[in-house]
């Protein structure tokens, strides 16, 4: 990012600003779960079967993560300000247009919309957070808070939508983005710094954009898709096959423009590595877990929305209370020793809910204390790890990664998982070898991390 004209309002105190940014990072992760638990209510009230409940549940977050870096290079060329208040005013427009929606495709396309604006909303934010604290450890400190807001804004999705679902209606959910939009516009000027960026020299990576975006969306739809379908039907093995040219093209691209949305080089730090890994699995497993538990626990013992929604309380009650300490841990072990620890606490957490039954206290409950220990330090790490030591002129791109690892994690990853069950006749053991699946990645992940530190070590 660089800046050419950074401006601090006399009152844009990092201990107003940061909590208003923070709150619009949780919106932007929460919108990605608030229709987790009505998604039975809307699928009775549009007429739709599980393959259209993926697509709907990964309509917001695919636009999200394939035009993330799009976001950050415009961040970087144009400047967090202008982008973050475009954002702004497109997110809560398409709010407003998904809550009114008359039809599945109207909801599916506010969706999109909607993940489109959040692309250009994270890595604005994040440069409004590095011009709030210059010095390197305050950076790293907030940057491990910022980390822990998100997971917040995905578990209190989860939450209340399952209660406003059963009090009024899945529709009233739309109305916690509006209401956080129109506050963050209206106090904007008064709290957020100003910051101004000269345009780069050179064109925008337009077609790297739109590899980008064309191998996420693309690659998502197959695998959401191929577990419902035939994996060789035209639909599913064409989408497949699209996001694996667009991948390696835009693979290719980036290692020829000019001015890349993605610098090859960006990934030789190890540290970018562990931490994309880290906070595409944490994502993935949130979405996994929450996905799996509210369909199950409705269609299976039968319980309410509110019931389901209650369920989850243990996991957001670890999650509010472990913020804290996970910020603490990432500070006093380092951000890598810290993912290692919470990669082994999901590997536990998602074994055991691997094992998932109508008795919650014994089969479920165990696993929604301990996974959300170790997503609070995943979440924590991943976001030091990421931007930690990052030139300000990359401060775009470094945010750009990070939230697009974070949203392939509930789109992609979490469809890439759901795609073990078509390795089972039946759903629920289907299930349980998703999870058994996300157990083992994780295992293998820490088993990397820690390699890297132990190389680290002996160098």
């Amino acid at each position: 990012m660089t800046i050419s004209n950074t401006t601090n309002l006399p009152f844009a105190s990092p201990r107003l600003a940061f909590p208003l940014l923070a709150l619009v990072q949780a919106i932007l992760i929460f919108t990605i779960t608030l229709i987790s638990v009505p998604l039975p209510l809307i699928g009775r009230e549009f007429g739709l079967d599980t393959a259209e409940l993926v697509l709907l549940q990964v309509s917001y977050g695919l636009p999200y993560s394939g035009l993330l870096l799009l976001g950050g290079g415009l961040s970087d060329r144009f400047g967090g300000t202008p982008v973050l208040h475009i954002g702004l005013w497109i997110f809560g427009l398409s709010s407003l247009g998904a809550a009114l929606s008359t039809s599945f495709e109207q909801l599916v396309a506010m969706r999109a919309v909607q993940g489109m604006a959040a692309a250009m909303i994270a890595p604005a934010a994040v440069a409004h957070v590095a011009v709030l604290y210059p010095d390197a450890q305050d950076f790293d400190r907030a940057m491990a808070r910022w980390g822990g807001v998100s997971v917040l804004g995905a578990a209190a999705g989860t939450v209340l939508s399952g209660v406003l679902t059963t009090w009024v209606s899945w529709r009233w959910m739309f109305a916690v983005p509006c209401v956080t939009v129109f506050v963050a516009l209206v106090l904007r000027g008064r709290v957020f710094p100003v910051v101004q960026a000269h345009a780069l020299q050179g064109r925008l990576d337009v077609l790297g954009a739109v590899l980008a975006l064309l191998a996420f969306v693309s690659g998502g739809y197959a695998l959401s898709m191929g577990s419902e379908h035939s994996w060789l039907s035209a639909s599913v093995a064409g989408a497949g096959i699209l996001a694996v040219l667009a991948m390696a093209g835009f693979v290719w691209w980036e290692r020829r423009a000019a001015l890349p949305l993605l610098p090859p080089d960006f990934f030789d730090d190890r540290r970018r590595v562990i931490g994309s890994l880290g906070i595409l699995l944490a994502a993935a497993s949130m979405g996994l877990v929450t996905f799996i538990l509210a369909l199950y626990l409705q269609d299976g013992p039968g319980w309410s929305p509110l019931a389901t929604a209650m369920a989850m309380v243990p996991y957001l009650a670890v999650l509010v209370l472990g913020g804290v300490p996970a910020t603490g841990a990432v500070l006093r072990l380092g951000a890598a020793r810290a993912m290692v620890l919470g990669l082994c606490l999901a590997v536990v957490g998602l074994g055991l809910l691997s094992g998932f039954g109508p008795d919650y206290l014994a089969q479920i409950l165990p696993g929604l204390v301990i996974l959300p220990a170790g997503t609070s330090l995943m979440f924590a790490s991943s976001a030091v790890l990421l931007t930690q030591g990052m030139a300000p002129e990359r401060m775009g791109l470094a945010a750009g990664v990070m939230n697009t690892a974070m949203e392939l994690g509930p789109t992609a990853g979490m469809a890439g998982f759901l795609a073990f069950t078509a390795l089972r006749h039946e759903l629920k053991d289907g299930w349980s070898l998703a999870l058994m699946a996300a157990a083992g990645v994780a295992l293998m992940i820490a088993l990397y991390a820690a390699l890297g530190q132990k190389e680290r070590g002996n160098g």
